[in-house]
């Protein structure tokens, strides 16, 4: 069963979210903020992190960025999609909301059907171009 860490703050959209992900037999646990996430993320694996990029005390980049240095695969949502700097998402696969179950599943099972990357050290990441965001 994989391994789904959710990260949203919505109190409305996350049980929605978890519901589906747990119907779907993934096994989920839930943050609702950016220090929540990181917390979790270093205490337990995960298979997968699927980050809201607008939460109250940082940006869900951050959260997927060291879910990425962690070796974790990285699934972004976000309703702000046009408001952000461009290229900002361009390491992530990323869904605009409001997600569609389908495609949410979708999106899911094409990322953990996708080969595990190796944890990311921060000087590969900056050789590759990818921004990484301050913890």
């Amino acid at each position: 069963m994989a391994r789904i860490l959710l990260v949203e703050d919505d109190p409305d959209l996350r049980p929605l979210l978890e519901h589906i992900l747990l119907s779907g037999n993934y096994q989920v646990t839930a943050a609702d903020s950016a220090a929540a996430a990181l917390s979790l993320l270093a205490a337990q694996p995960f298979d997968l992190a699927l980050c809201d990029v607008d939460l109250p005390d940082a940006s869900g980049l951050t959260v997927a960025d060291q879910a990425m240095l962690a070796g974790i695969r990285t699934l972004v949502i976000t309703g702000h999609g046009l408001g952000l700097e461009p290229g900002s998402l361009a390491a992530y696969e990323y869904l605009l909301k409001p997600v569609r179950v389908g495609e949410l599943i979708a999106a899911i099972e094409r990322r953990l059907g996708a080969p595990a990357v190796p944890a990311l050290r921060a000087s590969d990441a900056r050789l590759l171009g990818i921004k990484l965001r301050p913890v």
